[in-house]
């Protein structure tokens, strides 16, 4: 819209920039994620009811691969290719942003794709997930909440949150890999991430702290 009425200032259309006192701001929006314990009660919590837990498989694996629930729904088998050093990745273009993702599996990502390689309907489909519509996946997300005595009630956009922030950027992967694997087209984009952890800069100081007390570098009592 900017640029719109700014082509108009140029064109004489508009004798001035009308919108030159308005301030606009942004409104930080809370990022709910999971953190590892409730990863853990999920991943392994025993599900024998075959409808909840290929919901589960299907939110873990979004969890570990940062991958959305449309994403996901859309995964073709020719998407999961071998990488120069023989390992597995997903390579698709991500559905919102239309710009290519290329995510490195990690061992949980790769038994739950194992896990459905001969399915049926799968094969039929040409996909590597048996994936519900969008509605009745949040409202089986609800149950397997309830099942895991979870806090908090999970719905799809958690999962992609958790990989940002408790599988990634806790774990120390650098931001610009993050954004990477992301696909976000900004760095800034990623960042909106970090300042989520704050126990995350808590054992980066324990970390500094160690490092600092082995080198003999500013030690306590040694300032004069």
């Amino acid at each position: 819209m900017k640029k719109i009425v700014l082509d108009c200032v140029d064109n004489s259309w508009l004798a001035e920039y009308p919108f030159a006192k308005l301030e606009m701001t942004r409104e930080d929006v809370d990022t709910v994620y999971l953190d590892k314990a409730e990863l853990q009660k999920i991943a392994s919590k025993p599900i024998e009811n075959e409808r909840l837990s290929r919901v589960r498989d299907l939110f873990i694996l979004c969890c570990f691969t940062g991958l959305s629930f449309i994403d996901v729904k859309q995964l073709k088998r020719s998407e999961v290719t071998l990488t120069h050093n023989c390992k597995l990745r997903i390579y698709k273009n991500r559905q919102k942003a239309g710009t290519p993702a290329a995510i490195p599996l990690l061992p949980i990502a790769l038994m739950i794709l194992e896990k459905y390689k001969d399915d049926e309907a799968c094969l039929a489909k040409d996909m590597q997930l048996p994936v519900l519509s969008n509605q009745k996946y949040n409202s089986y997300l609800k149950e397997i909440a309830a099942i895991c005595r979870l806090n908090n009630e999970l719905i799809s956009k958690m999962a992609r949150n958790s990989f940002a922030t408790t599988v990634t950027l806790a774990n120390n992967v650098p931001i610009e890999t993050i954004s990477k694997m992301m696909s976000h087209k900004t760095i800034k984009q990623t960042q909106h991430y970090s300042k989520f952890l704050a126990v995350k800069v808590t054992e980066d100081m324990i970390v500094l702290r160690k490092k600092l007390k082995k080198e003999h570098f500013m030690l306590a009592g040694k300032v004069k």
